[in-house]
């Protein structure tokens, strides 16, 4: 039986570990923190999750919270102007709805799992030296704890890492008493509001340690008017301000969070980090090697929600590759074979999409999102991206696919209005 360590506890490393377990490997688990210290610490991020991620969890049986946890049937773009109208506003449809549970719901949960069913967890916080150690006891070591000193370990790729710093300013709160947006009142949506030249205010309704429950997530360009959450340890205060600057910006979101009130103690997060890729093969110092997972690898600013998606697709691309590779020695070569799968599946599309949202948007992607308030198609394949962003490809990035694509789309949408009114009976 081979004998695998896990270092991490979040959505890459559980998963991995998770799905491990049960193919019968020998699989040690390392967490710096118990199930209860997660479930009642802080919140960790707002991790809605798309179909294809979601399908990975229900491939390992992990998707525990399915039928309690709101099922997110669209995404919505709304642009505010100057004068705090909106100008842009349409809801694009998912093929398969997409999901968002607290994370500190799913990773105690998990962490509950799999000891139950046998895993041996480890609550230390693992130092490079640790690594060192038990690199020597086990056939691989995959290091999916994206802080600390273990990243140090995995060089910064600067040819795929074109920032430095981080983009965005990033404050977090979860909300009891958000009512729902008066012209789509009975569908749940993630709610995208982009104020130009000052950031994004994303709305998305989650399940969190109290139930049902909306999360109010702002990012703000550094420097500019939404970034005042440094410093900010009250979370009343934290909140309040959240709610000044979506009346200063976003009133139609404000409109229906007067009632709000945050969900428990631990409801808030604020923080910032320049978006990286890093090289996925870390050197220990006796000579061993580890593999990176997850955001240790590949980090993006969360502008289009797809760090808990990525390490879903991660893990289960992983999986594939240990499962394939049989009694072979997890080598350099396989390491790096390894990664690549997952980067140009879904690592470099992904990073591709969020730098690109992260920059002054060009006037082609302008066009796009001000097209799709009048031809659906248009909204549902840009919502559709968040679960698969490879396909931005076809259509996001360059002006002329995007002028073709929005002629091809008018057309056929004024072709379908034309037979649509000349199918009724004729008069003679």
């Amino acid at each position: 039986m081979r004998r695998i360590l896990v270092v991490g506890a979040g959505q890459s490393g559980l998963q991995l570990a998770l799905g491990l377990q049960a193919k019968d490997y020998e699989v040690t688990l390392m967490s710096n923190r118990t199930a209860e210290e997660i479930r009642t610490g802080r919140v960790m991020s707002t991790q809605c999750m798309f179909d294809t991620a979601l399908q990975h969890e229900r491939d390992l049986g992990l998707n525990f919270w399915e039928r309690q946890a709101p099922r997110i049937q669209g995404v919505g773009v709304s642009v505010a102007a100057p004068d705090s109208s909106r100008p842009v506003d349409w809801l694009g449809r998912l093929k398969g709805h997409a999901q968002s549970v607290d994370q500190r719901l799913k990773m105690s949960g998990w962490l509950d799992a799999f000891t139950q069913r046998g895993g041996q967890l480890v609550i230390h916080g693992a130092s490079v030296a640790d690594l060192d150690f038990f690199s020597r006891t086990y056939d691989l070591v995959l290091v999916a704890a994206g802080k600390g000193e273990l990243v140090s370990m995995f060089e910064r790729n600067a040819a795929r890492s074109p920032y430095d710093a981080p983009q965005r300013a990033l404050a977090v709160s979860y909300v009891h008493g958000l009512g729902p947006r008066p012209e789509h009142p009975g569908t749940e949506a993630v709610r995208c509001n982009l104020v130009p030249g000052v950031g994004e205010l994303f709305v998305m309704p989650t399940l969190t340690t109290s139930g049902r429950a909306d999360i109010l997530f702002w990012e703000g360009v550094p420097g500019g008017p939404l970034d005042v959450f440094r410093g900010v340890s009250d979370p009343a205060r934290h909140l309040a301000l959240t709610l000044e600057l979506m009346e200063k910006f976003t009133p139609w979101e404000h409109a229906r969070a007067k009632g709000v009130e945050l969900t428990d103690a631990g409801a808030t997060l604020a923080g910032r980090y320049a978006p990286v890729v890093r090289n996925p093969v870390g050197r220990l110092p006796g000579g061993g090697l580890v593999l990176g997972v997850g955001d240790v690898v590949v980090a993006n600013d969360p502008i289009t929600g797809q760090g808990s998606n990525a390490a879903a697709k991660c893990a289960a691309s992983y999986l594939s590759s240990i499962l394939m590779h049989g009694d072979e020695p997890f080598d350099e070569a396989w390491m790096k074979a390894t990664f690549d799968k997952y980067w140009f599946k879904t690592g470099k599309p992904v990073t591709e999409w969020s730098n690109a949202m992260l920059g002054v948007p060009p006037e082609h992607v302008l066009n796009l999102i001000g097209a799709a308030g009048q031809l659906q198609p248009v909204a549902d394949r840009f919502a559709n991206g968040f679960d698969n962003p490879a396909d931005f490809d076809g259509y996001f990035y360059d002006p002329e696919d995007a002028a073709d694509y929005l002629a091809e789309v008018a057309s056929a949408s004024a072709s379908a209005s034309g037979s649509a009114s000349g199918s009724g009976p004729s008069e003679e």
